[in-house]
């Protein structure tokens, strides 16, 4: 896994946090409405597994995911980063939006390239 920065490694862990505070609303919202919420749910598994995997490599924490596990999360994550592509050209330059993304974008980037590293010990 490449060397970051303490800088980049915090960004990366609340970028994770954030995205899985928005999924785990989203899928409160969906599920009250009673709309369909196998996507959410596979996202946000997704997410925990990413930032389950950085805490490992960074600050030794344990996970529970097995390699399928990490793979199918890994594909899910990779899987954002066209609509993630798209909100960043649209969102304003400078912007705090646009920041948001590229930590999001970087951090997904990071945690995919653990899971990597992950499944070739």
């Amino acid at each position: 896994m490449e060397t970051v920065s303490n800088e980049v490694k915090s960004e990366s862990l609340k970028a994770f946090q954030s995205a899985i505070r928005k999924s785990e609303n989203a899928l409160e919202n969906m599920a009250q409405k009673g709309a369909n919420t196998t996507l959410i749910k596979k996202r946000l598994h997704a997410l925990q597994a990413g930032l389950a995997l950085l805490e490992s490599a960074w600050e030794q924490r344990p996970h529970d995911y097995n390699r399928e596990e990490l793979i199918e999360a890994r594909g899910v994550l990779v899987g954002l980063f066209p609509s993630l592509q798209g909100m960043y050209e649209k969102a304003k330059a400078g912007g705090p939006q646009k920041t948001l993304i590229e930590r999001r974008i970087k951090a997904f980037e990071l945690a995919a390239e653990a899971i990597d590293d992950f499944n070739t010990k």
